[in-house]
């Protein structure tokens, strides 16, 4: 089996490093080949996403992805950034599916901004629709505002558009993952004010009809983002849009103590993924050996499950994690009074043990 490693910058190379070391401990014959992408492949060969990197990416069975983004290249132009990398393999792979578990480890009630009774035994999963809507909607850009009070001036402007094959397969995979959990998914929209998304809900309701057996309810999103943080754990699944799911998510990350606790899985339709942190790459901390590798140690938790076929692996890592945060160790991002402060490469090698 073959797994593209994408470590991309900032903390992406120190956190991809502990994944690998774990990936290598349980023995299995995978073979990893590394590629530079982000503000890495645009030193490498001038562009975010080189050949090399997509063909190897297309190639391989899995992609375990570290983080892009640097604020040095913010003045490049924006088909050059490092951002466009991940853009890129979405487009280019079909990666329509983001999968997003947000668990809190009752180790890190404590740290969880929230009351611990507000978010102990929280386990929900956020399914994010991956390649449409604005982030991909054509037109786009900047132009003369060509109407109304501002007629004249410069405007930049998006399209928020989804086909309704885009949501069908969405929804599909939503209620697929409903019924393996509580049998209850959550479609979130803004159908009150916007024409895409009560399209959206339409959609959604139709393909409620081919899962009986789970129950719907519809949740705008202005509405969801309290109730994420009221009551979280009255969700069990959620489904929405590319940039609705983009906020949500990463709201739902500090539920559980910290972003830096946060796996993803991106899916085309046959399961193939790339895998990666919720996290950003964090240029401040980059180099400084204080980044929290267990939400790129849980990534690859993910890959085996989903794309690899490795549940039982997956499951050693996941429990070496939870064995990791008993003994007391944190990184940083997590730690309380009273427990073991810990670095990046501390904690990947924790981990490491805890798997034997």
């Amino acid at each position: 089996m073959k797994i593209a490693i994408l470590p991309g910058d900032g903390i992406g190379p120190e956190i991809i490093d502990q994944a690998v070391s774990v990936l290598k401990a349980l023995g299995e014959p995978f073979e990893m080949e590394f590629a530079p992408v982000g503000g890495a492949g645009y030193e490498a060969s001038g562009h975010p996403l080189p050949e090399a990197t997509l063909k190897l990416a297309q190639q391989a069975d899995a992609i375990l992805f570290g983080s892009v983004g640097d604020w040095k290249y913010d003045t490049l132009e924006r088909t050059l950034r490092p951002e466009q990398a991940i853009l890129g393999l979405r487009k280019n792979l079909n990666l329509f599916a983001n999968l997003r578990p947000a668990i809190l480890y009752p180790e890190l009630a404590g740290a969880s901004t929230l009351k611990p009774e507000v978010v102990s035994g929280l386990d929900i999963l956020i399914i994010r629709e991956l390649t449409g809507d604005i982030y991909f909607g054509q037109p786009r850009g900047m132009r003369i505002c060509p109407d109304g009070p501002f007629k004249g001036q410069r405007e930049g402007f998006d399209t928020m558009r989804y086909a309704e094959g885009e949501i069908r397969r969405i929804a599909h995979v939503a209620f697929q993952a409903a019924q393996k959990r509580d049998k209850r998914l959550t479609s979130v929209d803004k159908a009150n004010v916007l024409e895409t998304f009560q399209f959206w809900k339409d959609i959604v309701t139709d393909v409620h009809g081919d899962y009986p057996d789970v129950v719907l309810d519809h949740m705008y999103v202005d509405n969801a983002a309290m109730q994420l943080v009221r009551a979280p754990k009255k969700f069990d699944v959620l489904v929405t849009g590319n940039m609705f799911g983009d906020i949500l998510s990463d709201a739902a990350a500090m539920l559980t103590g910290s972003i830096g606790m946060l796996p993803s899985a991106s899916l085309d339709a046959n399961n193939k993924g790339l895998y990666e942190p919720s996290h950003g790459s964090a240029p401040d901390i980059a180099g400084k050996g204080i980044a929290n590798p267990l939400a790129t140690i849980l990534s690859a938790a993910m890959m085996l499950r989903y794309s690899l076929g490795k549940a039982e692996q997956a499951d050693r890592i996941e429990n070496a994690v939870k064995k990791v945060l008993a003994q007391g160790l944190r990184t940083p991002d997590i730690y309380e009074t009273g427990t073991t402060k810990v670095g990046t490469v501390e904690m990947g090698a924790a981990v490491v043990r805890a798997l034997a």
